[in-house]
């Protein structure tokens, strides 16, 4: 994908990353196929928008994901380079019982750029009205803007959220607006 979407501090290049939840909060690390961390994010506590920074294995800051609007499940989240202040991608939220749909967009210019879609609604209702269906792994596949198959999101059936993100074809999508949408989809729905 152009530079135009590279964050300083952070190359993604691999396609396959594994992210892990801490037990008790919005915590999260993402592995590489190695198992080391490349990156970590942690959602900010009794903020009026959420707000989740992000940082490199070392701890520096790398980029930051706030949402547009106060305490909105469905809507708006930017994801912003730590270090130059510039907006990057959007992270646009259509939530619904049946769907889940987050659309990854050009902050500039809002074209889409990829799309993020829960499979099946069955799963989908369940995970939203179930008793305990938060346990129900994620199950998400991203498509280019054309609609192409490009990877997936598969959870693994654990206490704590842990999901294997894999990158099939990446050369029309950038990798770190993926990884940290994986976390933020886990962060804002409360899964």
């Amino acid at each position: 994908m152009s530079s135009e979407y590279d964050i300083h501090g952070i190359e993604l290049r691999e396609n396959r990353y594994r992210v892990v939840q801490a037990l008790i909060r919005n915590k999260y690390r993402a592995e590489d196929a190695n198992g080391n961390v490349v990156l970590r994010g942690k959602q900010k506590m009794f903020k009026m928008k959420e707000e989740i920074p992000f940082v490199d294995a070392d701890g520096n800051d790398v980029f930051v994901v706030k949402a547009g609007s106060i305490l909105d499940v469905a809507g708006d989240y930017v994801l912003s380079d730590a270090q130059t202040g510039e907006e990057i991608v959007i992270l646009d939220n259509d939530y619904s019982l049946f769907q889940d749909t987050w659309k990854i967009r050009d902050a500039q210019d809002e074209r889409k750029l990829a799309e993020i879609n829960s499979r099946g609604p069955a799963v989908t209702l369940a995970r939203n009205l179930v008793p305990f269906g938060g346990w129900i792994p994620h199950q998400y596949e991203i498509t280019d803007v054309e609609g192409d198959h490009v990877g997936q999101i598969e959870g693994q059936f654990s206490l704590k959220d842990e999901y294997d993100i894999v990158l099939d074809d990446t050369s029309d999508v950038p990798n770190e607006p993926i990884v940290a949408a994986a976390m933020v989809i886990d962060a804002i729905q409360g899964n």
